[in-house]
């Protein structure tokens, strides 16, 4: 496979977060420029990247590693998304633009009818779409930044069931774009915050929970840093 290398920290990313590489296993900078195709520099500097964000961590006599976050890390991004998720609906309701509105009114469309009927193969990335329009419409850099990053640490971290009842997540999905368009920040907070609450219940780890099995990192994961 080969890639641009531009491309390369996205593409170490995803494949973190696939399972591709296992939490604490090595990174050779040798071994992923072959694997995707470029020379040693870029992947060197997607590992830099990689570490700040909290997917890799360097050990010595190891080099670049996978990182290994406890379960109270893994608890913790979920409690800053129903922080974060509530506060960029609130900034949206105020700053999004018509073409924001125009997308997410098509993705609650098309959610509404995918769930009516029951086909709910793309429904998890259509949430996914849904949630980052919605963080792009707060007009805010840094928080769409930290929400994608959170949400990418998430699906690493985390396997989620799917609602029960599908067609009233996205009713609760047509309640947020309503006071969006509405420019109704507080209504757009507390329905997002509900919304978000109702989702994060349906996380499970999807390493071991059991504290004699939960590795406690040297090396803290930094979730300072960004679906459904």
């Amino acid at each position: 496979m080969r890639i641009p290398a531009h491309s390369v920290c996205t593409a170490i990313r995803d494949d973190i977060v696939a399972g591709v590489y296992e939490r604490g296993g090595r990174l050779t900078e040798d071994l992923l420029a072959r694997r995707y195709g470029v020379s040693r520099v870029p992947v060197r500097e997607a590992l830099r990247t990689l570490e700040a964000e909290g997917f890799v961590v360097t050990r010595r006599h190891a080099g670049a590693c996978v990182a290994e976050p406890t379960e109270q890390e893994a608890a913790d991004l979920l409690e800053m998304r129903l922080l974060l998720e509530p506060l960029g609906a609130s900034r949206a309701a105020q700053r999004r633009t018509e073409a924001h509105l125009k997308v997410l009114r098509g993705l609650v469309r098309i959610g509404q009818e995918r769930a009516r009927r029951g086909n709910s193969d793309d429904l998890r990335s259509l949430g996914g779409w849904f949630h980052e329009t919605l963080a792009q419409a707060s007009g805010s850099q840094a928080l769409t930044a930290t929400l994608t990053q959170l949400r990418h640490k998430i699906a690493w971290m985390y396997a989620v069931e799917a609602p029960a009842d599908p067609v009233e997540s996205w009713a609760q999905h047509g309640a947020i774009v309503d006071a969006v368009a509405r420019g109704d920040s507080e209504r757009a907070r507390a329905v997002t915050a509900q919304h978000t609450e109702r989702f994060t219940a349906a996380h499970r780890l999807r390493f071991a929970t059991a504290a004699d099995r939960v590795r406690t990192s040297q090396h803290p994961v930094n979730v300072a840093g960004p679906r459904h």
